[in-house]
């Protein structure tokens, strides 16, 4: 029997219905709109794609968008300027650089200059930190959006074999903390593993909960998990084009053969990928709530 299809558009079309009124509620009551300004260096189509979609969602629910775009060649010292005077903008709650940055700025020098109270990405040290500790903070968008899509399908994670593949600083690591962290959502028992990993589907076939993101176009194949597992696909990879030229994805696991022998998996795409920028939305509102002191 083919496994349950959770939907990342369906998802996020509930947590985008929900922000929605709770702006319109923030306005009509306490005069607080949440504002968020999306800073894109250079020309790369892709974060011209993703900063746009960023700041189209933004719009549909109220939220203030602004958008900055510098020239490929503005100096680090231009763009620490513009994050500074963005932190001490009353109008602005959330601020997003669009990585990657031009090889002349430091990426790390220009993230952890971005305030960690508008730090609505969740990469700043200051929030890195509290999320590990279990403090309130802004969680990283891809991870926080996994624990949701979890949660709102009613998987049970209590007690649950949770295997992440892929150890990276803005899913992989982050997903697992929170996954055994004791919290709703989390509770679980976790195993992290990556390229070092030896003999790696011995750990995928025990998972109850298989968390991928690890880059590589369908690595997971059915052999490599249980009857019964929950799949969580977070990996998005070019692998052709369509006949209308349009770019043709494949996550992480190899979804057809993967959803014969799962209970439930993601789609790529329609999975994970909505879950990201709502993510993003829904801590610019909370910033919003906790400079209007009402969080």
């Amino acid at each position: 029997m083919s496994a349950k299809i959770i939907s990342g558009t369906e998802v996020a079309k509930e947590i985008r219905a929900e922000l929605k009124a709770e702006v319109a509620d923030l306005a009509a009551k306490h005069n607080v709109v949440p504002g968020l300004v999306t800073i894109l260096v250079g020309e790369d189509p892709a974060s011209q794609s993703y900063v746009a979609a960023k700041n189209k969602t933004a719009k549909e629910l109220g939220i203030h968008s602004e958008q900055v775009t510098l020239p490929a060649d503005t100096s680090e010292a231009e763009l620490l300027a513009l994050v500074e005077k963005c932190n001490s903008d009353p109008k602005i709650h959330g601020i997003l650089v669009q990585l990657p940055l031009p090889k002349q700025i430091n990426e790390a020098k220009v993230l952890n200059a971005i305030s960690a109270d508008k730090d609505v990405d969740g990469f700043h040290p200051v929030n890195v930190g509290r999320m590990v500790l279990g403090e309130k903070c802004f969680l990283p968008c891809t991870p926080h959006g996994v624990i949701e899509l979890l949660q709102r399908s009613g998987v049970k994670t209590d007690g649950a074999e949770v295997v992440v593949v892929g150890r990276s600083n803005i899913v992989g690591k982050p997903v697992a903390n929170l996954m055994l962290q004791k919290r709703a959502g989390g509770n679980a028992t976790v195993t992290l593993c990556h390229t070092r990993t030896k003999d790696m589907d011995f750990h995928t076939k025990r998972a109850d909960i298989l968390i991928v993101a690890a880059g590589v176009a369908n690595m997971i194949k059915a052999d490599q998990v249980k009857e019964g597992v929950v799949v969580i696909d977070v990996g998005v990879n070019r692998v052709g084009v369509t006949e209308s030229g349009k770019a043709k994805l494949a996550g992480d696991v190899d979804f057809d053969s993967v959803k014969e022998k799962a209970a439930a998996i993601t789609p790529v795409p329609g999975g994970v990928g909505p879950m990201t920028i709502t993510m993003l939305m829904k801590n610019t509102v909370q910033s919003a709530k906790q400079f209007a002191g009402l969080a």
